[in-house]
C-alpha cells in the first residue's frame, strides 16, 4: 500500500538519512531514540520546536506504577479497566501495568530525580480513578518537566542520535512495497538545514503528541496539531477511538474568552485532599460516586459541566485552602506559582476551574509491539492508540504507556535487525509523486476549526451540535478546494500546514463522536445519555477513502 494522499508542498530540497527516525522528543519518542541506539542502529530526532517544549514537560501530576507496599499490577489493571469503561484491551493493560514497574526503575536509572521520604523511599501519591496510591512525582508538580531533563541529557550525550528541531512533520515516504522509508519534513529557518526536506530511514516512528489544539480551550501546547494522526491517515493507516478526547476536569479558567493553552490544575491536588465546590460552598462530587472528588476524569468533567448548566456558572472552584501556604509551596509549587501569575492566590481562595481538552485517548492503531497497519510505520504515547485506554484514560497512565510501548517499540526494531528484517528502503518517487495533494486551507481557518470543535463536539455533544460542526468543517474544506481548483491556494507555510491537519483530524473525530449514539467514557451524547454495550462495546476504526474523506466503521463484535 502506497501513500495516496500528501499535503501541498514544495519537492524536498536535501536528503538525510537515519536507520529510525523518531517524530516526536517526549516521553515516548526520546525513549525510543536512546532505546534503538543500544541496538546499534543510528536514530534521528525531528521535533517541531525545541527538544524540550513537548506535551511531557507539561506534565504535572506524576507517572502511574505499582511501585508501593502493597500494591500490585493487578489491581492496578483492576482501575485502568474500570477507567476505561469497557473499551480498554485487557491484554495491552496488562503489558502496561506489568511492565510499568522497571519502566519507571530504569527511568529513574536514566537519571529521573523522583520525590522521595526522609526514608528514600519514592513518594507515592493518589489520583482520580486509582484506589491506591501508585502516583510517583517529581519536584511536587514538576513530574514532567523532570523526565524531560533527564531524557534530553541522555538524548543529547548520545553522539549516535542525530537531532533536527524546529522541523514540522508533513508526509510518510514509502518503497514500492508500502514499506515505510522515511518522510517529508520542514524546518523553519534553524541550523544549517531550511525548508523542505526528506530523511530516508528503514522505519519511521509516530511519537507527535495529542491534537488538543483541535479545541478552543486545551492544556495542551501550541504544537499540539494532530500532524501525527493526519500524517498516518494519510499514508492509509487505521486511526481508532478518536471520539474519546479526554476533558481535565480542572483547567484554571481564564476568563470566557481565554483560547490556547490554558494552566492544568493537576488531579494531584484533588488527590492531596483539595474539595470542588461551587459558589456557595457545597461538595457537589460527594454522593455522585464513591471516590468523590477523585473518580474518574469523566465523571469529575461531566458533573462539573452539569452543575454549571444547573446554575448558569461559567466555572466551579477547587478549594485546598486547608493546605496552608507551606504545602502548596512546596508540593504544588509550579500550580501556585500558575494561580498567582493570574491574580488568584490559592492559599487564601478557591480556584476558578472549568473543563478544556487535555488528552487523545484514541489514535493511530497499534498493536502491542507499536506497530501500525502501514508496514515499517510504528506510534506511541498520546498519538498512538494501543488499547490501554479505551474510553477514559486513568490518571497518570499517559507517560507510563509512552515509556512502556517505546521500550517495546525500540526492541522490536532490535529484533528486526538482528534478524535482517530492516534493510535499506528505496523511496518509490513515483507513487509519491502520484499522491493526490491536498488542498491547504488559509491559515485564519485554525480559528474557526477550534469555534466549531468546541461549540458542537467538546464535553457535550448531540447529533445537532455535531451536524454544525461537521457542516462548518465541509465548508472549510469545500473553500479550500476551490481555492486550489482557481490557482489561488494558500501559500504552503507552516500555519496552513497545522490548519489542514487541524482540519482533517477535526473532520475525522466528529465523523467518528456523530457515528457513536452512546454515552460511554469521555464520549457525552446528551441524546444518547446511557451506555449501549449491546451495540457500543466496540471500536470504531477511521481511514480515509480515495477522495481524502474520513469514514469510521465499527469493528465486529
Amino acid at each position: 500500500m502506497s501513500v495516496t494522499h500528501r499535503l501541498t508542498a514544495p519537492a524536498p530540497g536535501w536528503t538525510a538519512t537515519a536507520d529510525v527516525v523518531v517524530v516526536g522528543s517526549g516521553v515516548a519518542g526520546l525513549t525510543v531514540a536512546l532505546n534503538v541506539r543500544k541496538a546499534g542502529l543510528r536514530a534521528m530526532v525531528v521535533t517541531k520546536a525545541m527538544l524540550d517544549e513537548g506535551s511531557t514537560r507539561w506534565a504535572q501530576g506524576g507517572i502511574a506504577a505499582a511501585l508501593g507496599e502493597g500494591d500490585t499490577p493487578e489491581q492496578h489493571l483492576d482501575d485502568t479497566l474500570v477507567a476505561g469503561a469497557g473499551l480498554c484491551d485487557e491484554e495491552a493493560v496488562r503489558t502496561l501495568v506489568t511492565e510499568g514497574p522497571d519502566a519507571v526503575r530504569r527511568l529513574i536509572a536514566t537519571g529521573a530525580l523522583f520525590d522521595r521520604g526522609e526514608d528514600g523511599e519514592i513518594l507515592l501519591t493518589r489520583e482520580g480513578g486509582h484506589h491506591r496510591r501508585r502516583i510517583a512525582h517529581a519536584g511536587g508538580d514538576a513530574t514532567g518537566a523532570e523526565i524531560s531533563r533527564a531524557l534530553v541529557a541522555a538524548v543529547r550525550d548520545d553522539p549516535g542520535i542525530e537531532l533536527i528541531e524546529h522541523a514540522l512533520v508533513l508526509d510518510l515516504l514509502t518503497d514500492a512495497g508500502g514499506h515505510a522509508a522515511g518522510l517529508t519534513l520542514h524546518v523553519m529557518g534553524e541550523g544549517q538545514r531550511d525548508g523542505v526536506g526528506a530523511v530516508r530511514a528503514r522505519a519511521v516512528v509516530l511519537a507527535t503528541g495529542g491534537m488538543g489544539q483541535v479545541f478552543s480551550a486545551t492544556t495542551n501546547p501550541a504544537v499540539s496539531t494532530g500532524d501525527g494522526v493526519a500524517l498516518a491517515l494519510r499514508a492509509g493507516a487505521a486511526v481508532t477511538d478518536l471520539e474519546f478526547v479526554q476533558f481535565h476536569p480542572t483547567v484554571l479558567w481564564l476568563g470566557p474568552d481565554a483560547e490556547g493553552q490554558q494552566p492544568l490544575v493537576s488531579e494531584a491536588v484533588r488527590g492531596e485532599g483539595a474539595h470542588l465546590v461551587d459558589a456557595d460552598g457545597v461538595r457537589f462530587m460527594v454522593g455522585q460516586h464513591e471516590l468523590a472528588e477523585l473518580a474518574p476524569r469523566d465523571i469529575v468533567a461531566k458533573a462539573i459541566t452539569r452543575r454549571m448548566q444547573e446554575q448558569g456558572a461559567e466555572h466551579m472552584f477547587l478549594d485546598g485552602r486547608h493546605f496552608g501556604a507551606e504545602m502548596w509551596e512546596h508540593r504544588f509549587p509550579t500550580i501556585l506559582a500558575s494561580c498567582r501569575a493570574h491574580g488568584i492566590d490559592p492559599v487564601t481562595a478557591p480556584i476558578p476551574v472549568a473543563p478544556a481538552a487535555h488528552y487523545a485517548s484514541g489514535g493511530v492503531r497499534t498493536d502491542r509491539l507499536g506497530r501500525t497497519s502501514v508496514p515499517g510505520l510504528y506510534a506511541c504515547g498520546e498519538v498512538a492508540c494501543t488499547g490501554v485506554h479505551g474510553a477514559n484514560r486513568l490518571a497518570s497512565n499517559s507517560l507510563l504507556e509512552g515509556l512502556v510501548f517505546a521500550e517495546r517499540i525500540a526492541a522490536d526494531l532490535a529484533e528486526r535487525h538482528r534478524a535482517g528484517e530492516l534493510p535499506e528502503r528505496t523511496v518509490d518517487v513515483a507513487a509519491t509523486r502520484a499522491a493526490r495533494p491536498v488542498p491547504l486551507p488559509p491559515s485564519e481557518a485554525r480559528a474557526e476549526i477550534q469555534r466549531l470543535m468546541s461549540r458542537g463536539a467538546g464535553v457535550l455533544r448531540s447529533a445537532a451540535s455535531m451536524a454544525d460542526s461537521a457542516a462548518g468543517l465541509a465548508l472549510l474544506a469545500e473553500q479550500a478546494h476551490a481555492h486550489m481548483a482557481e490557482e489561488k491556494p494558500a501559500d504552503p507555510r507552516v500555519e496552513t500546514w497545522e490548519a489542514a491537519n487541524l482540519l482533517l483530524v477535526a473532520t475525522a473525530l466528529v465523523a467518528a463522536a456523530g457515528q457513536r449514539e452512546e454515552t460511554r467514557g469521555c464520549h457525552w451524547r446528551e441524546d444518547f445519555p446511557e451506555r449501549d454495550d449491546a451495540h457500543w462495546r466496540r471500536h470504531l476504526i477511521t481511514t480515509l477513502t480515495a477522495s481524502g474523506d474520513p469514514v469510521s466503521t465499527p469493528e465486529e463484535q
